[in-house]
């Protein structure tokens, strides 16, 4: 018996050893770094389109800003389908999700993936597999904090 635990703990040291081989080790600042500039490049290229729909269009600055979400959507979406966004989510982590853009990619990756099973098993029912929660729960805080504004302006609050 003692030999056997033994081995099992030798195979346990030897299980750890592997792990640690083999599981990445990730720099935190670098990591905040790479999310920083990549959502910052994002936002920079929405801004330089607000900037071009008022200034190039002459259009006000409520339209600028649809043309601005319409065409990052739209950027996003392309991206994900020649398998761009990916790479890019990849390398800037955090910096590609939060954005409009990581919502648009959320919802074409499964599209993307499931294209094969059909238009309705497929992209119909896996299309909002990742961004379901978001709207639901984003849905879901907001009218929370609705009720919560509306009580305390019906008791004098606010």
């Amino acid at each position: 018996m003692p030999d056997k635990e033994k081995e099992k703990q030798q195979q346990q040291k030897e299980y750890q050893k592997y792990v640690k081989e083999v599981t990445p080790t990730h720099s935190l600042v670098l990591n905040m770094c790479k999310a920083f500039i990549t959502g910052g490049a994002i936002c920079v290229i929405g801004q330089l389109i607000l900037n071009a729909g008022v200034s190039f269009f002459s259009l006000d600055k409520e339209t600028a800003g649809s043309w601005c979400s319409l065409l990052l959507v739209l950027l996003s979406v392309i991206l994900t389908g020649f398998g761009i966004y990916p790479k890019l989510a990849k390398f800037g982590g955090a910096g590609t999700l939060v954005p409009i853009t990581g919502f648009a990619n959320s919802v074409a990756s499964p599209a993307i993936e499931y294209k094969a099973e059909g238009q309705v098993f497929g992209i119909g029912c896996k299309i909002f597999t990742i961004a379901g929660p978001v709207i639901l729960y984003g849905l879901f805080t907001s009218w929370a904090l609705g009720l919560i504004y509306w009580v305390l302006k019906v008791v004098g609050v606010v």
